[in-house]
């Protein structure tokens, strides 16, 4: 009976343990509030666990990456600071923008991972996609007739990570829907995009002065600028590897 009720209302956790915790409670010798309590409370974490994993698998994050994990010693100290102030995500529920800038090899990805998996693990609704990857997404949603759901389903995550804006150009078709896209997204939710460029040489990758212009004003009001240029991880790991 307890088997079937707990199915019926959806109670995967107490369905499979519930045995379990009459048997402690029994030995406790617990009340039985504190036996309820008890038993609530563990489908209670189970559900926050396994949404939490589902917010993560359904990110396509890189890594599983958190501050834990993130060393700040080879920033300088105002870097240290915004990074500091970024961790508490207050960014989010602000519905601000990030945008990290650096030459390639810095951490901005990293980063911008690293700030995804917190907010997956503070229940907030996360995707990860790269730039040129996210055009390919847009024109193939025009061409099926899926563009209006495609943006309406974008606009609902908490928080989108943009990686790679820089890294190729754009044609006019996939420069105009993108700029639709993110003025969609700007009234609705966070962004964080990393870039390899400059404000001042967006116009390299959208071509379009105005189009340019409009992109780097909607995504660049209120947002958190944090220049991370210098010597390249990667590099310097090259460099110590082939010693």
């Amino acid at each position: 009976m307890i088997t079937e009720a707990a199915k019926q209302l959806k109670l995967a956790f107490i369905k499979r343990n519930y045995d379990q915790f009459i048997k402690e409670s029994v030995d406790l010798n617990d009340s039985y509030e504190e036996f309820l309590e008890k038993l609530l409370t563990a489908e209670l974490q189970n559900r926050k666990t396994n949404r939490i994993q589902t917010l993560i698998r359904l990110s396509k994050l890189p890594t599983r990456a958190t501050f834990n994990d993130y060393l700040t010693s080879h920033l300088s100290k105002p870097l240290q600071k915004q990074v500091t102030e970024l961790k508490h995500l207050r960014f989010i529920d602000n519905q601000e923008n990030v945008i990290l800038i650096g030459n390639p090899g810095v951490g901005k990805t990293y980063l911008a991972n690293t700030l995804g998996m917190e907010a997956c693990l503070a229940g907030k609704s996360v995707l990860f996609v790269s730039i040129p990857n996210l055009v390919i997404e847009l024109k193939e949603a025009m061409s099926s007739n899926q563009l209006t759901y495609y943006k309406r389903r974008f606009s609902k995550y908490d928080l989108v990570i943009l990686d790679e804006l820089g890294y190729v150009t754009f044609d006019q078709v996939g420069s105009e829907i993108l700029f639709n896209l993110l003025s969609n997204r700007s009234n609705n939710g966070s962004m964080i995009i990393t870039t390899n460029l400059n404000f001042d040489r967006w116009e390299e990758t959208f071509k379009d002065p105005m189009l340019t212009a409009a992109i780097v004003d909607r995504l660049a009001h209120r947002a958190h600028v944090l220049d991370m240029s210098g010597t390249s991880f990667r590099v310097e790991d090259t460099k110590e590897w082939l010693k």
